[in-house]
């Protein structure tokens, strides 16, 4: 018996990186998962796929009724759907401040008011937002995807907040760099991706990036029943960036 036998969970950007391990993690643990992402075409069984951009009402209302019909409701939400940016607030333009807080903020904020009317008829509900070690340390060059960051961990604390006497837990976790083609995007921008890439691993205390279904396994747990006196928690996945302070090596 799985964790999660009998639960329906949906996955926002789970076509790819973080998401799509923790869709295929959950899966192991028993669940029923839909992947909700802009381009599921990729996406083979036991997962489902759903078109869904956060960016649009429209489109989450859709996503998270099609899923319903396909699952039957909804127990678990998971936030990962989000879009990353380099550069200081001297760098980025107001149209980019905006498309980045519509997407990594109140994206989940509209998959998650699409789902509570679902979540509120389970026995076990949870909603799990994918945050980051962004949130909590100030990185360099990063400023609009922390200031996003920073927005979803007071969002996750708020929702839990508002939504515990209906027994929904809301919980999330803060990676450090993951080791995803989405980091290697990012990377691909910068003038010596190799060079970043080093660099990275060296922020690290544990001297690697994160690995994805490191981040996934933590999802699982904050997902499941066993995790029912959780809520309102943060939970890094970071390689000790959040706490460790090591010295310096030469």
């Amino acid at each position: 018996m799985g964790d999660l036998d009998g639960l329906a969970a949906v996955v926002t950007g789970g076509a790819s990186g973080i998401g799509l391990a923790t869709a295929e993690h959950l899966t192991g643990l028993g669940a029923r998962v839909a992947v909700l992402d802009l381009d599921p075409d990729d996406v083979t069984g036991p997962l489902i796929g759903f078109r869904c951009d956060v960016a649009s009402r429209a489109s989450v209302d859709d996503a998270i009724g099609a899923a319903v019909a396909a699952l039957g409701g909804i127990d678990i939400v998971v936030n990962n759907a989000g879009m990353g940016a380099i550069g200081t607030v001297e760098d980025i333009d107001d149209a980019e401040w905006a498309r980045l807080f519509d997407v990594n903020v109140t994206g989940m904020a509209r998959v998650g008011a699409a789902a509570l009317p679902h979540l509120r008829a389970s026995r076990h509900p949870a909603i799990v937002n994918v945050c980051s070690i962004a949130a909590t340390a100030g990185l360099p060059r990063r400023a609009l995807y922390s200031a996003t960051k920073g927005a979803v961990l007071a969002l996750t604390r708020a929702m839990a907040a508002d939504h515990i006497h209906e027994g929904i837990r809301v919980n999330c976790v803060n990676p450090g760099t993951v080791d995803t083609p989405w980091v290697g995007r990012l990377l691909n921008q910068a003038a010596d991706p190799e060079a970043e890439r080093a660099a990275l691993n060296a922020r690290q205390p544990t001297g690697r990036l994160v690995h994805a279904d490191e981040v996934a396994h933590a999802i699982g747990y904050l997902a499941s029943p066993r995790a029912g006196s959780t809520t309102g928690t943060s939970l890094a996945v970071d390689g000790g960036m959040q706490e460790l302070r090591l010295p310096r090596t030469s």
